[in-house]
């Protein structure tokens, strides 16, 4: 389990560092920096996945990404003594994300390339990474040090050069995930690789999720729910089919639903009290539709170490946020569990389950902060040096 996450210089986020437990709610008023810090997981996903410099491209590039504000705020600023004024960057760029959890700690530092003739002058390098063993960083517990180019792995009291040409902008997952020189490299890579991510299920009427789909065994929902069917079967086939109904009946009282096979194409129909006849999803409302997806993608039989969850009350009842809380802490058991949100109803609902931690951000000097944290609610955090 995530212990601590940690973000320097990315977009809103100019030192956040956030303690973190099962079930972790993150709220806070609209432009407070509630989506970046959901982007900021995404990337130091990506370091494990599609590589995080083609992710920050994505974003629109380094540049774009960069904390905008002034690179140190005085008490001056904070009393409003000072007029911002814009300038040259003085301090080295740095972009840095991190977490520590339960076992094994990661730090990235990304920055800007040597000046040079080439045309990727501007393309982020990865200056440093490491990995160490418990919840700070410390020189006695890092067992996997890269500095640019060349990595190193701790054998017992003593260093040893794994690898010396890495490229400067791809992860030490990317190229160093060895089961024999480094195995704590490929033993995280698998971890994050095996986080889970849902911001957009698609409901149109177009969507994937309205038609057969060919049914083959699904125990992870897709990211937009085009395999809603044959994940429902095989819930029902290999896991708690009982638990499936029951968060059914739970947000519709009454109601059943069933996966017609339709010559090995796979479609939901729900059957509700006073219709005549089952209705398929091609037929549902947004809502309801979008409800039978949360229900498929929180009943995995294959729960990941971390489900982020991005504003799961979208297109979704005021009535079906209670329900929608109650899978959301059921799920809480078998994984760490991160909902962003600003609907009331679904957060009061939230902090009513078991080990619930409300992260409630604002914008100070527009930067995001943590609400009522000061420096002695601050988790420890050590960044690596370059």
């Amino acid at each position: 389990m995530l212990t601590t996450l940690a973000v320097t210089n990315y977009r809103s986020l100019r030192d956040l560092v956030v303690p973190l437990e099962r079930l972790n709610v993150v709220v806070g008023a609209n432009g407070s920096g509630k989506s970046n810090v959901y982007r900021a997981l995404r990337l130091l996903a990506e370091t494990a996945q599609t590589g995080i410099v083609p992710a920050l491209a994505r974003e629109g590039g380094m540049d774009s990404t960069l904390w905008a504000g002034p690179e140190t705020i005085s008490r001056a600023m904070q009393r409003r003594d000072v007029r911002l004024q814009g300038g040259p960057r003085q301090d080295v760029v740095r972009l840095q994300l991190g977490f520590a959890s339960d076992d094994l700690g990661y730090a990235i530092d990304l920055g800007y390339p040597e000046p040079s003739r080439s045309a990727f002058a501007r393309d982020p390098q990865i200056k440093r990474e490491v990995i160490w063993h418990g919840d700070i960083l410390r020189s006695a517990s890092t067992l996997v040090d890269r500095r640019g180019n060349v990595m190193k792995v701790r054998e017992g009291r003593t260093w040893h050069v794994s690898h010396q040409h890495l490229n400067t902008f791809e992860s030490i997952f990317m190229q160093a995930a060895d089961p024999q020189r480094a195995p704590e490299v490929l033993t995280l890579r698998e971890t994050i690789r095996g986080w889970r991510f849902y911001d957009h299920f698609r409901t149109d009427a177009d969507s994937p999720a309205r038609l057969p789909q060919l049914g083959t065994r699904t125990p992870v929902l897709g990211h937009d729910g085009r395999d809603l069917a044959a994940a429902w079967q095989t819930i029902r086939e290999i896991s708690d089919a009982h638990a499936l109904d029951a968060a059914v009946n739970d947000a519709f009282p009454g109601a059943t639903v069933d996966v017609h096979n339709l010559d090995g194409r796979f479609i939901l129909h729900l059957s509700q009290e006073g219709l005549l006849r089952s209705l398929s999803t091609a037929e549902l409302s947004d809502g309801t539709l979008r409800y039978l997806l949360w229900i498929a993608a929180l009943h995995t039989p294959r729960p990941p170490e971390l489900m982020v969850l991005n504003e799961p009350e979208t297109s979704l009842h005021p009535d079906l946020l209670p329900p929608l809380a109650r899978l959301i802490g059921a799920a809480a058991r078998h994984s760490q569990v991160w909902v962003v949100s600003h609907a009331p109803r679904l957060i009061a609902a939230l902090e009513d389950q078991p080990n619930c931690h409300t992260i409630t951000l604002d914008k100070d000097m527009s930067q995001t902060v943590v609400r009522g944290q000061g420096l002695l609610d601050r988790p420890a955090w050590h960044w690596p040096e370059r």
